[in-house]
């Protein structure tokens, strides 16, 4: 899990300086986690509320991976320097 959270904080600080509004996250559906359901989508969902960059995020459309994705809105680089919520 350490890893997945790195790569996911890697990859939202390069979206965000290069200047992206909108990100797809593909973290699968969870189909095979078995009684601990969707490990990663959680962990993501968890990490995406501490960003303060993030400003909001929701389930991807069907046809963009449903709930097995989720579209990330980030503040733009000239908004407020972006920090983590506490």
């Amino acid at each position: 899990m350490p890893q997945a959270r790195a790569a996911l904080a890697a990859f939202l600080a390069e979206a965000i300086g290069q200047g992206c509004r909108v990100v797809r996250i593909v973290h699968g559906k969870g189909l095979r986690s078995g009684t601990r359901g969707p490990v990663l989508r959680a962990m993501v969902n968890d990490s995406l509320r501490r960003i303060c960059a993030v400003l909001a995020f929701a389930s991807a459309r069907e046809v963009d991976g449903g709930t097995g994705a989720c579209l990330v809105l980030l503040e733009s680089r000239h908004g407020p320097p972006a920090g983590n919520r506490r």
